[in-house]
Order: structure tokens, then C-alpha cells, then sequence
């Protein structure tokens, strides 16, 4: 297996060029495919495994083997540089970078690709480009000779410029790949002046001008600081673009818009650091935990109260022994001290334009309301996710490397969320419209997903417990079924008056479910989340047959605090508490 801890360069980087990463994935078992042999730049004889015994060797899995070979090896120079070392190393690289890349572009991209030169996905060139192109400024800096790395840094900001251009061109300006091309051309173009003892000039191209980071960061990103594609995994993908172009400003000077990006990553996270994989992204992934410790090692320095560290402490224990410290050498990376702001109190209702955070008790849940997301979005209109801190009771699954074809679909269907889902079919993409929001409870609804069919969803924090009623109306008798997806042991008891639930795990959870027309509750086998679609869980199918549905669940972390629960009109009693959608 690859190890995490560059030491010192014994082998070589992949002599071919790379394909697409997402690739690098099982076909039998869905899983992402085991790290092997990166340090050697040879793909393992035989394959490499998967965790369930497979050996996979195909064009496809050999690109995307060397994309996150290379991707080691620009990890290892990057180390390296903070002390002074991998000079040498580095100047073979863009001797390669030069001989594999004067072909031009990658011959092998998929038609939707933005082509790249030593990947298929110029995203995937910027993405590599980054810590290489900060591993020649570190060195230079430092008073390495680096003259023939200038060839291949003044390749990469030509290259960036070509694709921030082409984005311009076809109105996709606001993409997440804009910002890693502006990263591109920020941190390559202030390795090649370094190297030839110059000033930078080029902030004004690629910060704070026209199609520059700033003006990217005003229309990717919403008031509330949420990417415009709602996802956790992206919003994550260009807060650390941002953060990497930063280097060397003072935080004072770069919009408040990034503060907002931080703040509105906090918002979701639990008090362990759980980061829910909303919408589009992986549910659990050793590099992705090292991205999320890189995020918050910047924001720490970018701003004071960042809200970050559980994240960061989580992300650090998932990477484990194995883990090379790259991060805790990133120190001063601004020109200021972090920004000074009042800290952030999270309300018991938190909502933003995507999604609704509801705090009660050691009970995290979210309540996805907003835009479907683009080509990363799911059809989870309405799902509700619940954590402890941490627990993923019922989680966003997340999502396998998008080369599985199947299992992609799987993941991103409304049968993999806790949402609603009508006539075992597919909804339309589609919006939620929030209804209300108080300081305790909020209301959305949803209606033109499934044709005829509008459903409302209320989540309320009450005294110690979380209500959830929802609602369902349609033109005509329709199976509509409530769903229940955990990711963790869920233990369901039918009795006449409601039907019990235990969720456990580090922490456990208790439900009480009620419903007002003939409800069957089902329990089946499910895929677990996306990080290993063979992991069986235990789904509920909470099932009427007809033109409307009213289901109640009541969770509390003390199974003997659910004593008094029944059904009123329109909503229900709790105790002495009467909680009704919309009030």
C-alpha cells in the first residue's frame, strides 16, 4: 500500500500521462479501489485490489491509477519543499511534465471534459498543478535553482488562462473549475516570478479582476456563503481553491464573502466534526479528510473564529497513523493575522438558502429544502438527516467515484435518501420552497417533482426531543412511502398504537412513530452509504396506498422520555406540547 509519509524520493513518478480519477473504482463491489504502489510509478502486476479481494487492470483503472500516482508524488515534493529538499526532484518533474504534456491535449477526455494536458480534465491539471507550482515558490524562495522548472510553470498559466477562457466562453464562469484555474494561475505565476527573482504582477488577472477569484467567489456563492451547487464536497473543493490563492495577502483585504463560505461550512458540521456528504461528494475518504485538515488549517489563520476544529480534529483521527504532518507546515500562510469577528452563536434553528440545521439535545438534524444543485445534485427534495455528534443515524449516503455508472444512479435516486418517494418512481428535479422558519421549527414544501403530488415537511426542536411530521397530497390513489435510511443499527417494533425505533451507535437515538391513515411500515436490506455499497443496512419503508399520507416521528435520545405521543388534528400532542405543521 501507498504510504502517507514522503520521507525521502526513492522511486519515480508514473512515466504516462494520467486519465480521470473517478474511475479508480471496483466495478463488482463499488468501491473505491485500494491505494497501491503510487511511490513506485509502476501499476501493480496483477491489478490493484479492492477491499474485497478483486484485482482490477483496465485502461480506465491504469489512467486513473496514475492520476493519483501523480497526485502522490506532487504531495511529496510539496512536503519536501517546506524544508528546503526535493529540488532535485522537482526539476525531473517538469522535464516529464514537458515531454508528456508536448503533445498538447489529452487525446483520451471524454467528449463533456474541459481537454487537459497531463490529465484528461484540465480541472485535474490545475488540481496537481497547485501544490507543485507551491513547491517551486517554496524552493525559490528559499534560493533554489529552478530556472528549468520555467517551461512548465509559464505551461501552466497559459494552460489556466486557455481554460478559465473556455469557461468564459460557454457561460460556465461559475463553476467549481474556475476557481482551481484561477488558483492555478495565481500560484504558478508567483513560482515562475519567484524563480526569476521578480515581482508578482498578476493579481490583477487572477484575484481581484474581472474573471479573477474575488469576482468567481461573488457569483458561485450565495449571501448565506453556500457554493450554488449546495453541496458539501464542492463547497469544501472551491473554499480550498480560494484558500490556496491566498497566499501571501492579508485576510482583511479578500471579500467577506469567504468568511461566509467558512461560517456556512461550521454551520453544518456536528459537535464531533461530523461534515454530512450533502448532495454530491464521498461519504468517507482518507484524502478527502486530509483536504478537509488543509481547509482548516487556512481558515484558522484566515479568520478567528472559524468554527472549524472539531472538523479538523475529526479529520485528522480519520487519516490516522499514516498521516505526514504536510499540514502543520503551513503556518503564516497570510500576510495579516486572522481576521478579527465576533464568534458565531448557532440559533437552535439555523437556516440558509440550501438547508435547514436543527440543534436540540445532542440531536443534529438537517431538513434539505433548497435548489436541486446542478449536475451534482440528488433527488433528496425534503430528506431529513440526523447525527449526534458523533453518529451518522441517518446520513446523506454521499456518492461513489463517478466512473460506476450504476451505482452513481443508485446514489443520487430519491430510493437512497430520507425523502419522500411516490409509485416506487424517479422524481422531476426539482426546488424546495421554504414556508416557514421560527426559532424553533421550519416548514418547507416541494410540488412539481412527481406530477399531481405536493408534499410539506415540519421539523420542530421541542423540550429535549425532535418532531418531524409530514405531510403528503395527490390527484389521485398513489403509493407514497416515507423513507428511513441509516447507517447504523436500526432495531424497528410495531405495536398497535405506533411503531418504535432504536438507532444505534457511539450515540443512541429514539424514535416514536405515528400515522394517521393505513401506514405499513417495511423493513428490507438497503446499500449502506457510498463508501462501500456492499455494507448492508436495514431500511424502513413507512407505505400508504392513496391519496394522502400523514406520518409523525418523535426522536429523543432517552427512550423512556417517549411516554406520551398521539396523534391531534393536523399534527401532535407531546406531553402537554402540541406541535402542528407550519406553527
Amino acid at each position: 500500500m501507498a504510504s502517507l509519509t514522503p520521507d525521502q524520493p526513492s522511486g519515480n513518478p508514473p512515466t504516462e500521462r494520467g486519465g480521470w480519477w473517478h474511475q479508480y473504482v471496483c466495478p463488482a463491489h463499488g468501491v473505491e479501489l485500494e491505494p497501491a504502489g503510487y511511490e513506485t510509478g509502476e501499476f501493480p502486476a496483477g491489478g490493484v485490489p479492492c477491499s474485497y479481494g478483486c484485482r482490477v487492470d483496465t485502461e480506465a483503472v491504469r489512467g486513473a491509477w496514475r492520476v493519483l500516482a501523480h497526485h502522490w508524488w506532487g504531495r511529496r515534493i510539496r512536503l519536501l519543499s517546506h524544508t528546503g529538499e526535493g529540488g532535485e526532484l522537482l526539476i525531473r518533474y517538469a522535464r516529464l511534465y514537458l515531454e508528456l504534456t508536448k503533445e498538447g491535449e489529452h487525446e483520451e477526455a471524454q467528449g463533456w471534459m474541459q481537454r487537459g494536458r497531463l490529465f484528461h480534465q484540465a480541472l485535474t491539471d490545475a488540481v496537481w498543478g497547485v501544490p507543485i507550482a507551491h513547491s517551486a515558490k517554496n524552493l525559490a524562495d528559499r534560493g533554489v535553482e529552478l530556472a528549468e522548472c520555467l517551461p512548465m510553470l509559464d505551461d501552466m498559466v497559459a494552460g489556466a488562462r486557455l481554460a478559465r477562457d473556455a469557461m468564459v466562453a460557454q457561460d460556465k464562469f461559475s463553476s467549481n473549475y474556475t476557481a482551481w484555474f484561477n488558483a492555478l494561475g495565481t500560484v504558478a505565476g508567483q513560482a515562475a516570478a519567484a524563480i526569476r527573482g521578480e515581482a508578482w504582477d498578476g493579481a490583477t488577472e487572477w484575484l481581484t479582476g474581472e474573471h479573477g477569484q474575488y469576482a468567481h467567489l461573488a457569483v458561485s456563492t450565495a449571501e448565506d456563503g453556500w457554493e450554488w451547487e449546495n453541496s458539501t464536497y464542492y463547497h469544501g473543493f472551491v473554499l480550498r481553491a480560494y484558500l490556496l490563492s491566498l497566499r501571501g495577502q492579508d485576510p482583511t483585504s479578500v471579500p467577506d464573502r469567504l468568511e461566509a463560505m467558512i461560517s456556512a461550512l461550521a454551520g453544518i458540521a456536528t459537535d464531533g466534526g461530523i461534515l454530512p456528504a450533502l448532495h454530491d461528494g464521498p461519504y468517507r475518504r482518507v484524502p478527502l479528510a486530509i483536504e478537509w485538515l488543509e481547509i482548516v488549517v487556512l481558515a484558522r489563520q484566515f479568520t478567528e473564529h472559524h468554527g472549524l476544529d472539531a472538523v479538523g480534529n475529526r479529520a485528522r483521527a480519520e487519516v490516522g497513523p499514516g498521516y505526514d504532518g504536510l499540514e502543520d507546515q503551513l503556518d503564516g500562510w497570510f500576510a495579516g493575522p486572522p481576521r478579527q469577528t465576533e464568534p458565531v452563536d448557532r440559533p437552535t434553528v439555523e437556516v440558509t438558502n440550501s438547508y435547514a440545521v436543527l440543534r436540540v439535545d445532542g440531536i443534529h438534524a438537517l431538513l434539505d429544502h433548497g435548489a436541486h444543485g446542478g449536475s451534482h445534485g440528488h433527488h433528496d427534495k425534503l430528506a431529513l438527516y440526523l447525527y449526534g455528534a458523533d453518529t451518522p443515524w441517518q446520513p446523506d449516503a454521499g456518492q461513489v467515484p463517478y466512473g460506476h455508472a450504476e451505482w452513481r444512479r443508485y446514489y443520487q435516486s430519491a430510493a437512497a435518501h430520507p425523502t419522500i418517494r411516490i409509485d416506487n418512481a424517479e422524481p422531476e428535479e426539482a426546488t424546495g420552497v421554504l414556508l416557514h422558519h421560527g426559532p424553533t421549527s421550519v416548514t418547507a414544501e416541494v410540488s412539481g417533482w412527481y406530477e399531481g403530488v405536493r408534499a410539506v415537511r415540519h421539523v420542530a426542536a421541542g423540550d429535549g426531543y425532535l418532531v418531524d411530521l409530514v405531510s403528503v397530497e395527490a390527484d389521485r390513489d398513489r403509493e407514497i412511502v416515507l423513507q428511513f435510511r441509516p447507517d447504523v443499527e436500526l432495531a424497528v417494533q410495531v405495536a398497535p398504537e405506533f411503531v418504535r425505533t432504536t438507532w444505534s451507535g457511539v450515540e443512541v437515538l429514539h424514535g416514536l412513530h405515528l400515522a394517521a391513515d393505513n401506514a405499513v411500515p417495511v423493513t428490507r436490506p438497503a446499500p449502506g452509504p457510498a463508501d462501500d455499497p456492499q455494507r448492508t443496512r436495514t431500511a424502513l419503508d413507512w407505505t400508504v396506498v392513496g391519496a394522502s399520507a400523514f406520518y409523525c416521528s418523535v426522536y429523543h435520545r432517552d427512550a423512556d422520555a417517549l411516554t406520551s405521543v398521539r396523534l391531534v388534528d393536523g399534527g401532535v400532542r407531546v406531553s402537554d406540547t402540541v406541535h402542528r405543521i407550519g406553527g
